[in-house]
């Protein structure tokens, strides 16, 4: 693992944020925590369902926004939030994963802010050393 998973990045009327990864599974996975943390504080988060998710996009970037809009609609319309993340596999434009959390819950989640989507908007792949990925949400 990568020594920084993600950070947050001011945004005029929006948030985005940075993630890394030493390789592009882990940039994904690190993309995903970073924005369950936007919505809630993940320590808080049980493993207690697994959800297995599998998204299909035509290149890298539009892989990454799908992956994370539905995260937001499973927040959104199942209520369920996650804290672990494991790519089974990504390749050819194909994300297959495991999500590990549990049923939103109000007595224990703090909710921080609602986030409506991932967008393309200054959306940014680099690889380098390992990867790292700038990605800005409506919120």
């Amino acid at each position: 693992m990568t020594a920084k998973s993600f950070e947050i990045i001011d945004h005029t009327a929006d948030v985005g944020i940075v993630a890394y990864g030493s390789d592009i599974k882990e940039l994904f996975s690190n993309a995903a925590l970073a924005l369950v943390s936007l919505v809630t504080d993940i320590e808080d988060i049980r493993e207690d369902l697994r959800r297995d998710l599998k998204i299909t996009s035509q290149d890298e970037g539009g892989l990454l926004v799908e992956w994370l809009n539905e995260l937001i609609y499973l927040l959104d319309a199942e209520h369920t939030v996650f804290r672990r993340f494991d790519i089974i596999s990504l390749a050819d434009g194909c994300l297959d994963a495991a999500c590990y959390g549990e049923a939103f819950d109000p007595q224990r989640h703090t909710m921080r802010m609602g986030v409506k989507a991932a967008t393309y908007h200054m959306l940014r792949i680099d690889k380098d050393d390992g990867y790292k990925v700038q990605i800005i949400f409506d919120v």
